[in-house]
């Protein structure tokens, strides 16, 4: 018998990174939106925590199972913190990636500073309105140009302290031990076991 938790994204990437880091806690299936199908969420919060609130607990509401869900985004230390919770739709809507970090550099020309850090929220939402809440960062620079085919988002500009690659040119296995989200979802990790043990999931 096992536990079931509802990956509460449509995002290929986070799924994936997800998947790979979760997929070895035993008892526990995970599921995605192709599994049990769940409406969008309007993230109106002003904050990584607060969205990732709205998220998980729509998510949970709908189906009836618990909900795992994330917000992340790049603080950037020249731009005051932008795009932070903005970060997906920092060059506006629909979401464009490669027009973000475009943008995102354009904002950066001649700038010296380059420091920007990930920031990531996790929030695990049970039926019957339990919360639990951790989070992670990883620091870097923010490049000239991108470089890179891998990952998602900010990580072809994005280099993490210490190294002179981008997040993009990292395997995803690679990217997975430093990651913010890694960071965030490990420090969830003890608590999903103590659930699955407490058969507290569902």
């Amino acid at each position: 018998m096992s536990d079931r938790l509802l990956l509460a994204t449509k995002n290929c990437g986070k799924i994936e990174e997800m998947c790979d880091l979760l997929r070895g806690l035993s008892r526990l299936t995970l599921l995605t939106h192709d599994d049990i199908p769940f409406a969008d969420v309007e993230e109106t919060g002003v904050t990584f925590l607060a969205n990732a609130l709205l998220k998980a607990r729509a998510a949970s509401l709908e189906t009836g199972l618990a909900s795992l869900a994330e917000d992340a985004g790049l603080e950037v230390a020249a731009l005051g913190g932008a795009p932070g919770v903005r970060s997906a739709r920092f060059s506006g809507e629909p979401v464009d990636y490669a027009r973000n970090n475009a943008l995102l550099l354009e904002k950066l020309r001649g700038v010296a500073d380059r420091r920007g850090r990930f920031v990531a929220v996790t929030v695990l939402y049970l039926p019957g309105g339990r919360v639990f809440t951790t989070s992670g960062s990883l620091d870097g620079a923010i490049a000239s140009e991108p470089r890179g085919e891998g990952g998602f988002g900010y990580d072809p500009v994005f280099v993490p302290v210490g190294e002179t690659r981008t997040l993009a040119e990292f395997a995803l296995g690679e990217k997975n031990l430093v990651s913010h989200r890694h960071r965030s979802l490990e420090a969830m990790i003890p608590t999903i076991e103590q659930l699955l043990a407490e058969g507290a999931l569902g």
